[in-house]
């Protein structure tokens, strides 16, 4: 059974010596990221439970925790010591502490592929109520490929965004809090 610790016991070290796994996707990880935190995506866990070192305790974190939770499921079934930080990445941007960053935008790919499917959802029914009924075989078309996208783990949409200048990766910077006024610097 894994152990919930929140951030101020994480960092006073009531998880000493613990190796940080961060469960999150690549894109999200790259958006910004605990110092010191390794990455290891939750789909791909299974198969790169060699790459966490046996003999440590593993601190497993996420956005907000709910994936740190089934990833430390795992983990504990696998004989390893787990800590879970309570309130995820996102509690750790909030309270101030410091975060990398390898790309300039802040969305996760996967979430720019919801917005966008979503929006185009959206006109197509509109479009289809307001215009001409043909419209909805744009919701229909998003559908279908978000469908695909689940079924094959492949999603063009997302390729195509990745493509976008502000998913390009660049020197890893970190982010710090200004403590006066709650802004980001890099």
């Amino acid at each position: 059974m894994a152990t919930r610790i929140s951030i101020e016991e994480a960092r006073s070290g009531a998880a000493q010596g613990a190796q940080w796994v961060d469960v999150r996707s690549a894109s999200e990880f790259a958006a910004g990221h605990i110092p010191g935190a390794m990455n290891v995506p939750l789909d791909q866990l299974d198969a790169r439970l060699d790459d966490i070192v046996k003999d440590r305790q593993v601190l497993v974190l996420c956005q907000s925790g709910q994936r740190a939770a089934i990833a430390a499921n795992l983990l504990a079934n696998c004989g390893r010591k787990v800590f879970i930080l309570e309130g995820g990445t996102s509690a750790w941007r909030s309270a101030g502490y410091s975060m990398v960053q390898s790309v300039k935008t802040r969305w996760s790919l996967e979430r720019q592929v919801r917005l966008i499917a979503g929006l185009l959802v959206m006109i197509g029914v509109s479009l289809g109520l307001l215009v001409h009924p043909g419209f909805f075989g744009l919701a229909a078309f998003v559908g279908a490929g978000l469908t695909f996208a689940g079924l094959t783990d492949f999603c063009p949409m997302a390729m195509l965004l990745a493509k976008l200048p502000w998913n390009q990766e660049v020197k890893c910077q970190t982010a710090q809090r200004n403590s006066n006024k709650g802004e980001v610097a890099t």
